[in-house]
């Protein structure tokens, strides 16, 4: 019997000195029936991460909903003097980013090594 893909992680946890560094493991994410925010949100709220490093190397879609996830996300994280900072992020969805203005919120950088040093 396979397993339900309620319990399938959608993303991949690691902690490297005080960062947080999340990988998505599917190509597009979204905000559905098993939610990928409750996942992010449960760092910063339950387990007290304050430095959250999003890695989107496996991203090559982002839904509208998890847009404003991540506004959310940001915004708790800025709310508890935390820091959220994305890397790896594809021309389209970076595309997005700057077409809806939220360029201007997120720190992006190029890989993960940028963004670990970021903090």
């Amino acid at each position: 019997m396979s397993s339900s893909p309620a319990r399938r992680s959608r993303i991949e946890v690691e902690e490297i000195e005080d960062v947080t560094v999340v990988k998505f493991v599917e190509k597009m994410v979204l905000d559905d029936a098993f939610p990928v925010s409750a996942n992010l949100f449960h760092l910063v709220d339950d387990l007290g991460r304050r430095k959250l490093l999003l890695n989107l190397s496996n991203v090559e879609f982002w839904s509208s909903s998890m847009l404003g996830k991540l506004i959310a996300l940001h915004r708790k994280l800025q709310a508890a003097q935390g820091v959220l900072v994305l890397c790896n992020v594809n021309e389209d969805i970076l595309e997005v980013f700057k077409t809806t203005k939220v360029d201007k919120i997120f720190t992006v950088v190029p890989d993960q090594q940028s963004g670990l040093r970021s903090f």
